[in-house]
């Protein structure tokens, strides 16, 4: 039985086994298809697999035969590279050469930046037996040819920037200042205007967060200044730069102010606009003809507090003074604004510079004599200018500060950089720390320079009255009246002997001579009649006839 068993369990064994390829028999005939692909696919697979097998070493070979031919060239390379690296100046042959050539503005790029990767590192890259002045030399020479500058007005920039900041500002004079717009509060909301704006197809930003009314322009379908927003007095035409100015002025309501040099009318109108039209502005120019572009912007933006007047800046404090605050926008060289005139490039030369510096000098000793010291809200006065140089900026604060009873104060402004203390052997007061100036390459504004005076007394220090008669003349209520009380000495010997001879006169003498004295009255004036003035008329005297006898 249990064989028997064993046999049946070898059956069911046998059958399972036997049912396994029935099952196969059994399958659709997809399914069977499918079977059969499968070692077809895995023979295909290991093909591939073989395939990319040799592929792959055959890119190894290459990669490898490339890796030897790199290290088998390298040595050459680097020393191709370090030759052309090794920046060698030009010989005196060269130079002459180059000068009887058109310029190669390309091969004075390269030499340039050669030049200065020079400099930065002059101790491990410079030649052997060459100074650095040979180096500044021709860098100067090929930035001028460059970039189109005088030798005399590259100097002085390379006085004030570092060599790779130099290069970053006369970049950035080469391209244009974004347009910018002032909304006039004083007629309408910035959010309104700049909605109107983008409804005509402008495109816009606010200017920044130091702004309030400041817009910059992108790009526009429509003139900007022809819109009927425009001509309504909606908004003004004005640099980012030049809004600086009025804010660190800080004008307040109710105020008299003077803007010294107004045309053509911008800061004087954003002046207004903080005052919301009270108090009284006073907008001075020199000349006649820039008036007129500032009473047709003050008609058109709604300005009633402001009187024009035409004047001589240097003479305004015998015509008016006492004002609480005062703006001076000086007349300077135009080297910051070099983007909107590029002639200043070439047409300025060193009395140009000290022509307008003495100019300065006089404008703003003139600006804080017209203010009032005593003024409870103001005593204030901006003296700002769109150059860069330090002849027309640090130098004039500075005289300021010792010529005038004025202190130096924070401008107000968040941003630009801080005056000069120091420039090459000069050195100046420590407070121009609170001057401020910018720059078209870092704050992609024009140049310019602004410093706040704040004046502590009318009085002009008596060292300087001696200098300036001029300014003395100018405001001669500063100045108290002496009377010499003290008869000179040689008066004094004079009456001295005097008297002692009338004391040697007998008393008798003496009587005689204090009565005469006496009875002498002062000659009074006579008016002359009528009669008297009348010139007199030569007459004619009359011939008598005599008659003959027997007529």
């Amino acid at each position: 039985m249990e064989e028997e068993e064993e046999d049946g369990s070898s059956e069911e064994m046998v059958d399972d086994y036997g049912a396994s390829s029935s099952e196969e028999e059994e399958l659709l005939p997809i399914e069977k298809a499918a079977l059969k692909q499968k070692p077809e696919r895995e023979g295909l697979s290991e093909d591939d697999s073989e395939e990319e097998e040799e592929e792959e070493e055959e890119a190894e070979e290459a990669s490898k035969q490339k890796m030897g031919q790199k290290e088998e060239e390298g040595p050459d390379l680097q020393l191709n590279l370090d030759i052309e690296e090794q920046f060698k100046l030009p010989t005196s042959e060269e130079i002459e050469k180059e000068a009887a050539e058109p310029p190669d503005l390309h091969v004075i790029h390269q030499r340039i930046q050669g030049n200065m990767e020079v400099l930065q590192d002059f101790g491990a890259k410079r030649e052997e037996g060459r100074s650095r002045q040979e180096y500044l030399t021709l860098l100067r020479r090929d930035m001028a040819a460059y970039y189109s500058y005088s030798d005399f007005l590259l100097t002085k920039l390379m006085d004030i920037f570092p060599l790779p900041e130099l290069v970053n500002f006369l970049e950035a004079n080469e391209v244009p200042r974004p347009v910018t717009i002032r909304t006039n509060t004083l007629k309408t909301r910035r959010r309104d205007l700049a909605q109107a704006l983008i409804n005509r197809g402008v495109n816009l930003d606010p200017l920044g967060k130091w702004s309030k009314t400041g817009l910059v322009i992108y790009d526009s379908t429509v003139p900007i200044g022809a819109t009927p927003e425009y001509l309504a007095g909606h908004y003004m035409l004005q640099g980012a730069s030049s809004l600086l100015p009025v804010m660190a002025l800080a004008p307040q309501e109710n105020e008299r102010i003077l803007d010294m040099c107004c045309a053509p009318g911008g800061k004087t109108s954003y002046i207004a606009q903080l005052m919301k039209n009270t108090g009284m502005i006073l907008a001075n120019d020199s000349s006649a003809e820039r008036l007129r572009s500032v009473v047709g912007n003050l008609h058109r933006l709604g300005v009633t507090n402001a009187v024009v007047s035409n004047c001589d800046g240097r003479q305004f404090p015998k015509v008016l003074g006492g004002f609480d605050r005062v703006l001076l926008d000086a007349p300077c060289s135009g080297t910051g604004v070099i983007s909107k005139d590029p002639a200043v490039k070439t047409n300025k030369d060193e009395k140009d510079i000290l022509r307008c510096a003495h100019l300065q000098k006089e404008l703003i000793l003139s600006a804080i004599d017209s203010v009032n010291a005593a003024s409870e809200t103001g005593g204030y006065i901006v003296y700002c200018t769109c150059s860069i140089m330090v002849e027309e900026n640090e130098w004039v604060v500075d005289y300021a500060l010792k010529k005038r009873n004025v202190r130096l104060v924070a401008t107000g402004l968040d941003f630009g950089k801080e005056g000069f203390t120091r420039f090459k052997d000069h050195r100046f007061h420590p407070s121009l720390k609170c001057t401020r100036r910018f720059y078209p390459h870092t704050h992609n504004m024009d140049g310019f320079f602004i410093a706040k005076f704040k004046k502590f007394s009318n009085a002009i220090p008596q060292a300087q009255k001696d200098e300036e008669p001029a300014v003395e003349a100018a405001a001669p209520s500063a100045v108290p009246d002496t009377i010499i009380t003290e008869p000179p000495p040689k008066k004094k010997k004079l009456e001295g002997s005097k008297a002692d001879k009338e004391q040697k006169l007998p008393q008798p003498a003496l009587k005689k001579k204090l009565s005469v004295q006496a009875q002498r009255r002062p000659l009074k004036a006579v008016r002359p009649s009528p009669k008297m003035m009348r010139p007199k008329v030569p007459t004619r005297k009359k011939k008598h006839r005599v008659k003959a006898n027997g007529q």
